[in-house]
C-alpha cells in the first residue's frame, strides 16, 4: 500500500533529521576542546540548529504546495547531507555554528514534508495514530541516537558522527527518488501562501493545540541543551554514561507513542492530550523540587524527566492532529505552520536554556515547569474538537 510506504519513508527521514539534535551531545565537551571554545558556547549549536529548522518552514510548506512533495523532500535531504559532511572540516566555533544552521535548514524541509505526506495519507484519529509513528521515530533518534553518538565518539572520534549522518542522508535521497507518494485531490487547488498562513494562525482551534505541542516540545529541548553540563559536571557522568541515559528516555517516549497508537481511537484525542500534559507538568515539578532540595542523587533529576518525556509523547502527535483538523485551510499549510511554530518556540527556548545553563539543576527545572504550566493553560482554554 502507498500509505504504508509513505509511513516508512517519512519515519526514516524524521529519524535522520532528529538525529542531528541528539547524536553529537555526548561529544560536546570534546568538540569544545577541539574548537578551543567553552562548552556553553558549543551548546549554542542546538539552538542554532533549531533556528535553521524554524525559519524556512513556511517557505518549505508553500514550495511543497506549488511544486510537489518529492522535489522538496529531495532538496532538503541534499542540503542536510552536505551540511553534515562539511561540518567536521571547520576548525572554529563560527564555522561549527554556520554548518549547524545549514543542517537545520535541511532538517526543516525534511520535517515539514514528512508531516505533510502523513497528512496526505491519513485523516482524523487515524492521522493521530500515523503521527504517533513519527513520534516513535523522533524518540528513537533522541535517545538511541544519543547512545549511538557516544559509541561512535569513543570508537572513531566525533567527526565520524557527522560523516555518518551526511552519507546516510544522501543514500536516503536516492531511495526517496524512486517512491511515488499519494496526493489529495483537493490539494491540487492552489491558494496564496501568506494569506492562508495568516488565516490559519488566527484560528484558535489551530493555534492552541499547536502551542500545547510546542511548549511540551520545549521541555525536551531545554533538557537537551542544559543537561550535559549538569550531568557531566557536578554528577561527574562520563560521555558514555550520559549516552546511556538515552535508553530510559527512549523507553518513555516509545511507550507513550505506542499508547497513542493503540488507545487514541477508544480514549479520544483530547483526553489523552490532557493526561500527557499533566505528566509533563508532574515530571517537571518533581525535577524542580529535587533541585531545590539540593540532592546529589542523579536519579531524582533524570527519572522525573523520563516521566515528562512519556507525557509529551502522548501530547505531541495528538496536538499536531488536532491543530491540523482545526485548520480552516487545507493543503500543506497547516502542517508547515505548526512545524514553524514548534521550531521557533524550540529555538527561543533552546536559547534561553543556553543562557541559563549552569552546573546547578534548578534553573533548568524551573524553566521546564513554567513551560509545562503554559501547556496546561492552553489545554484548559482550548475550544472543543470540531466534529465531523
Amino acid at each position: 500500500m502507498k500509505s504504508s510506504t509513505t509511513l516508512l519513508v517519512t519515519c526514516s527521514t524524521v529519524f535522520l533529521a532528529q538525529l542531528g539534535m541528539s547524536i553529537y551531545l555526548p561529544a560536546l565537551p570534546e568538540m569544545a576542546r577541539y574548537l578551543s571554545a567553552d562548552a556553553s558556547q558549543v551548546s549554542w549549536g542546538l539552538a542554532v540548529y533549531l533556528i535553521g529548522m524554524a525559519l524556512p518552514m513556511l517557505f518549505w510548506g508553500s514550495l511543497g504546495q506549488r511544486i510537489g512533495r518529492k522535489p522538496v523532500l529531495l532538496a532538503a535531504l541534499g542540503i542536510y547531507g552536505v551540511g553534515n559532511l562539511a561540518l567536521p572540516l571547520g576548525q572554529t566555533l563560527e564555522s561549527f555554528l554556520f554548518f549547524r544552521l545549514v543542517q537545520g535548514i535541511g532538517a526543516s524541509g525534511i520535517s515539514v514534508m514528512a508531516r505533510v505526506l502523513i497528512r496526505d495519507s491519513f485523516r482524523g484519529d487515524l492521522l493521530a495514530k500515523a503521527l504517533s509513528w513519527l513520534s516513535i521515530s523522533f524518540v528513537v533518534a533522541l535517545g538511541i541516537g544519543q547512545y549511538l553518538g557516544s559509541v561512535i565518539q569513543v570508537a572513531l572520534g566525533w567527526p565520524a558522527i557527522f560523516y555518518l549522518l551526511g552519507s546516510v542522508s544522501l543514500l536516503l535521497a536516492m531511495v526517496v527518488a524512486r517512491v511515488t507518494f499519494p496526493v489529495r485531490v483537493e490539494d491540487t487547488v492552489q491558494s496564496s501562501a501568506w494569506p492562508s498562513y495568516w488565516r490559519i494562525l488566527r484560528d484558535r482551534a489551530f493555534l492552541l493545540p499547536a502551542l500545547t505541542g510546542g511548549l511540551g516540545y520545549g521541555v525536551i529541548i531545554a533538557f537537551n541543551t542544559a543537561a550535559p553540563l549538569i550531568l557531566q559536571g557536578p554528577f561527574n557522568w562520563s560521555a558514555v554514561e550520559y549516552g546511556l541515559l538515552g535508553w530510559p528516555i527512549s523507553a518513555g517516549y516509545f511507550l507513550g507513542a505506542l499508547a497513542v497508537n493503540g488507545l487514541v481511537l477508544r480514549t479520544g484525542q483530547r483526553r489523552m492530550m490532557t493526561a500527557g500534559v499533566g505528566l509533563v507538568l508532574a515530571g517537571s515539578a518533581v525535577m524542580l523540587l529535587g533541585s531545590i532540595a539540593g540532592t546529589s542523587i542523579a536519579l531524582l533529576f533524570w527519572l522525573p524527566y523520563c516521566v515528562a518525556v512519556f507525557g509529551q509523547s502522548l501530547n505531541y502527535p495528538i496536538s499536531l492532529a488536532l491543530a491540523n483538523d482545526g485548520s480552516p485551510v487545507g493543503g500543506a499549510y497547516a502542517m508547515a505552520l505548526s512545524g514553524f511554530i514548534h521550531q521557533l518556540m524550540a529555538a527561543v527556548i533552546g536559547g534561553i536554556a543556553s543562557l541559563i545553563a549552569s552546573q546547578q539543576a534548578w534553573p533548568l527545572s524551573l524553566l521546564c515547569t513554567l513551560l509545562a504550566l503554559g501547556a496546561m493553560l492552553c489545554v484548559i482554554i482550548a475550544p472543543g474538537r470540531k466534529t465531523a
